[in-house]
């Protein structure tokens, strides 16, 4: 061995030991794993994930849903609707002011039943679904809709419009994860035949 190779000893399950150099520049110590972990079990004991995620989901529903029932809400989804080759058909059916109410009421209607899954979690897994149907729909007018991104030096990026339009694609994973969650709970509910 030279001298300026590092000092390595086996311990007892002849794996290779780190000097005390080594232990303080590589990872966490064991403390702090504990610490991590055990932060992480309490995160998923307390099913923190799903409370900030129903939870957000429900307030944007209502107030986005509520804020499409008035004419500046009506107003400004024109531009979305009326260039997607999915929801174009809508307002010419019923118009924007009616149109824009009909996509609120379908918001609410989510909302509602999202939040009526924390007690019967098969009206969760109905609002999921609803969801997941009206984010799909959106996220697809991140393509059709103009201004949506922009160049900048030949390089295309997403403007406000287009970041606007993207918290849909996050939304949509939401409400696929809502619809597992309450499908768990429905599950659990028919298994003790409730």
């Amino acid at each position: 061995m030279s001298r300026i190779d590092p000092v390595v000893t086996l311990n007892i399950d002849d794996q290779v030991a780190a000097t005390p150099a080594q232990e303080s520049s590589a990872a966490p110590s064991k403390s702090t794993q504990r610490s991590l972990t055990g932060l992480a079990a309490w995160i998923k004991d307390h099913d923190v994930p799903f409370l900030v995620t129903s939870i957000g989901m429900i307030v944007m529903l209502l107030w986005a849903g509520s804020f499409k029932m008035t004419a500046p809400g009506a107003e400004g989804i024109i531009p979305l609707v009326s260039n997607s080759p999915l929801t174009s058909w809508h307002f010419k059916l019923f118009g924007p002011y009616i149109g824009s109410d009909i996509i609120g009421l379908t918001e609410i209607t989510g909302a509602l039943l999202i939040a009526a899954g924390y007690f019967r979690p098969k009206a969760g897994i109905i609002g999921g679904l609803i969801t997941t149907v009206m984010f799909f729909t959106t996220s697809t007018m991140l393509l059709t809709t103009p201004g949506a991104t922009i160049a900048v030096n030949g390089v295309r990026y997403m403007s406000f419009l287009g970041l606007f339009l993207y918290k849909d694609v996050i939304s949509l994973g939401v409400s696929l994860y809502l619809i597992g969650y309450f499908g768990n709970k429905a599950l659990l509910l028919e298994n003790r035949g409730e």
